[in-house]
C-alpha cells in the first residue's frame, strides 16, 4: 500500500514538474533551432570575403555554399530515428557539442577543403537538432492546443533566424573577420549544452527490434544524391554529373521503401503515409516549398538588378515577409482551433496566391507600396500553410515515431526547396533567354553570354558600351521582368494546386488526446538526479 502511495507522489510531483518546466523546455528548443537557422543564411553575405581570403576554386566555393543544405537534409531521416531508438535528448545534445565544435573548425579554417570540411559538419550537427526538437516538442506537449502554440513560436523563431541571418553577418562583418559569422555559435552551445543537460526531458519510441543501420545508410545516400542532383539541375546544368546523382537517388530511395516495407520493425513506418491527413500535410510542405522558394531567390535578383537596391536595402524589403511569417506563426494556434486544418491550410495557399499573382504588377519602376504589401500577404499565407500542414503531420504521427515524422517533414521541406530552385528557375530561364536572340546591334556571342543571367548580361553590357550595350541592358532588363511575371504565374498555379491538395485534411482539429502521452520532465527535486543520468 505504502508502495503504491510512493508512485502515486511521483507521478503527481512528475506532473508538477512537468507543468511547469515545459514551456522552459520550449524555449530551449527553439534557440537550438534559431541558432541552425542562423546558421542555413549567415554565410551568404560572407561569401565574398572568404572569396577573397580563402581564394577558393568556382566547385570548392560552391561546395563552400552548398554542403551544409546538402548534408543537413540527406542525415535527417538517420539521426531523426536513432533518436527514436537511442534517445531524442541524447542526439540533440551530441548535435549541440558537434555544432560548436565544427563552429570553431569553420572560423579557423585556413584553406577552402578546411572550410568545406567544417560546413559538412556543420550539416551533421543540424541535422542532429532539428528533427529532435520537433520530436521532443511532439512529446513534451501532448495537448494538441498547446502544442498548436508551440509549434507556432518554433516556426516563428525559425523565420526570424532564417531572416537575420543576413543582417547579422553583414554587422559583423563591418567590424571582424569573416570567421566570426560561425564563432557567434560557441558562446550559445556553451550555454544550451549544459541548459539542455538540466532541464531537457529523454524520451524515446518502442525500441522494438534493432535499428536498420543499412536503411538509414541506404536512406542519407539516396537522399544525397538527389538533393545533390537537384542542385545542380537548379543552376542549369544538365550533364551526366546531374543525372548520375539523381537516378542513383531515385533508385537508392525506392530500394529504400521497398526495405522498409519488408522488415518487422522498419526505421521509418511507412503505414503512416496511410493517413491522409500524414501523407497530405507531407505533399503541402513539399509544395509550398516548391512554389516559393525559387521565388525568393528571384525576387532578391529583381530588387538588386532591376531596382538597383543594394544589399542592406533588399533586406530591408523583405523583411515585412519575414514580420508577417512571425505574426502567423504566433496567430497559428487559434486560427487552428477556430477554423480547422482543411480551411487554414487551403485559405493559407489560397492567400500566398493572391499574393503572387498581386506581384505581378511589378515592372521595372520600383513600386515600395506594392512590393510590402504582396510581401506581406506572402509571408502571412506561407507561413499559415506551413504552421498548419506541420502541425497536422505531427499530430497524426504516432508518438514512438516522433523522431522518423519530424525528420519527413524536414526533409520535405528541403526537398520541397531544391525542386523549386530547379523548377522555376528553368521556368525562369525559359522566358528570359528568348528575348536576348535579337538584340540590334549586340553580337550573337555576347547575346548568348547574357541569356545566362541578368547579372552576366549586365557585365557584357558594360563591355560592349554605346548604343549596343544601352540597348542589351534594356533587353535584359525586360526579358527579366517578364520571365519573373511567367514564374509569377506558374507560382501561383502550383498554389491553387496546394489549396486543393489541402481539401484532404480533416475538417476540424480533433483535441482528444490523452495527457499519458507526455514524456517524464525533471521536477525540481529530480534536477541531480536527471544530470548524473546524462
Amino acid at each position: 500500500m505504502s508502495g503504491t502511495t510512493t508512485a502515486a507522489a511521483m507521478l503527481r510531483r512528475r506532473a508538477a514538474g512537468a507543468g511547469a518546466n515545459r514551456w522552459v523546455v520550449l524555449v530551449v528548443l527553439c534557440v537550438s533551432l534559431l541558432l541552425v537557422a542562423l546558421d542555413a543564411t549567415v554565410l551568404h553575405v560572407a561569401v565574398p570575403a572568404v572569396t577573397e581570403d580563402l581564394k577558393p576554386g568556382a566547385i570548392e566555393l560552391l561546395w563552400i555554399v552548398d554542403v551544409y543544405p546538402l548534408v543537413c537534409a540527406s542525415l535527417l531521416i538517420l539521426f531523426g530515428t536513432l533518436g527514436d531508438r537511442v534517445g531524442r535528448r541524447r542526439v540533440l545534445l551530441l548535435g549541440y557539442g558537434l555544432f560548436g565544435v565544427a563552429s570553431a573548425l569553420a572560423a579557423l579554417a585556413d584553406t577552402a577543403q578546411v572550410l568545406i570540411l567544417a560546413r559538412a559538419l556543420l550539416g551533421v550537427g543540424g541535422a542532429m537538432i532539428m528533427p529532435a526538437t520537433l520530436s521532443i516538442l511532439r512529446q513534451v506537449f501532448p495537448d494538441r492546443r498547446e502544442r498548436a502554440l508551440a509549434i507556432g513560436i518554433w516556426s516563428a523563431v525559425a523565420a526570424v533566424g532564417a531572416a537575420v541571418g543576413p543582417l547579422l553577418g553583414g554587422f559583423l562583418l563591418e567590424h571582424f573577420w569573416w570567421g566570426s559569422v560561425f564563432l557567434v555559435n560557441i558562446p550559445l552551445m556553451l550555454v544550451s549544452l549544459p541548459v539542455g543537460r538540466l532541464l531537457l526531458p529523454e524520451s524515446k519510441g518502442s525500441g522494438d527490434g534493432p535499428w536498420d543501420v543499412v536503411g538509414a545508410l541506404m536512406a542519407a545516400a539516396g537522399l544525397f544524391a538527389l538533393v545533390l542532383g537537384v542542385k545542380r539541375l537548379g543552376g542549369g546544368d544538365l550533364d551526366a554529373f546531374t543525372a548520375i546523382p539523381l537516378v542513383v537517388g531515385a533508385a537508392l530511395l525506392v530500394l529504400f521503401v521497398r526495405r522498409q516495407r519488408r522488415l518487422t520493425h522498419p526505421l521509418v513506418d511507412l503505414r503512416m503515409f496511410a493517413r491522409p491527413a500524414f501523407s497530405t500535410s507531407v505533399g503541402c510542405i513539399v509544395l509550398a516549398m516548391l512554389a516559393l522558394v525559387g521565388l525568393e531567390l528571384i525576387a532578391a535578383q529583381y530588387l538588386q538588378l532591376v531596382l538597383d537596391l543594394s544589399p542592406l536595402e533588399t533586406g530591408l524589403r523583405l523583411l515585412p515577409l519575414t514580420i508577417a511569417a512571425m505574426a502567423a506563426g504566433l496567430a497559428g494556434a487559434r486560427l487552428l482551433r477556430r477554423f480547422g486544418p482543411r480551411r487554414m491550410v487551403s485559405a493559407g495557399f489560397c492567400l500566398t496566391a493572391v499574393a503572387v499573382l498581386l506581384l505581378t504588377a511589378m515592372g521595372d519602376a520600383d513600386n515600395t507600396g506594392l512590393l510590402v504589401f504582396g510581401f506581406v500577404l506572402l509571408g502571412f499565407g506561407l507561413e499559415t500553410t506551413l504552421f498548419g500542414a506541420y502541425e497536422s503531420m505531427l499530430s497524426e504521427a504516432p508518438p514512438e515515431q516522433a523522431g522518423g515524422a519530424a525528420a519527413i517533414g524536414e526533409t520535405s521541406y528541403q526537398l520541397g526547396a531544391g525542386i523549386g530552385i530547379a523548377l522555376l528557375g528553368s521556368v525562369m530561364n525559359a522566358a528570359y533567354t528568348p528575348g536576348l536572340s535579337r538584340v540590334p546591334g549586340v553580337p550573337d556571342a555576347a547575346s548568348r553570354s547574357a541569356g545566362h543571367s541578368l547579372g552576366e548580361a549586365y557585365e557584357v553590357a558594360a563591355r560592349l558600351g554605346g548604343p549596343a550595350g544601352v540597348a542589351l541592358r534594356r533587353a535584359a532588363r525586360d526579358s527579366f521582368v517578364h520571365g519573373l511575371h511567367v514564374t509569377l504565374l506558374v507560382s501561383a498555379g502550383l498554389l491553387l494546386l496546394g489549396a486543393v491538395m489541402a481539401l484532404r485534411l480533416p475538417r476540424t482539429m480533433q483535441c482528444g488526446e490523452a495527457p499519458a502521452a507526455a514524456v517524464e520532465l525533471p521536477a525540481p527535486r529530480e534536477v541531480a538526479q536527471s544530470r548524473v543520468s546524462a
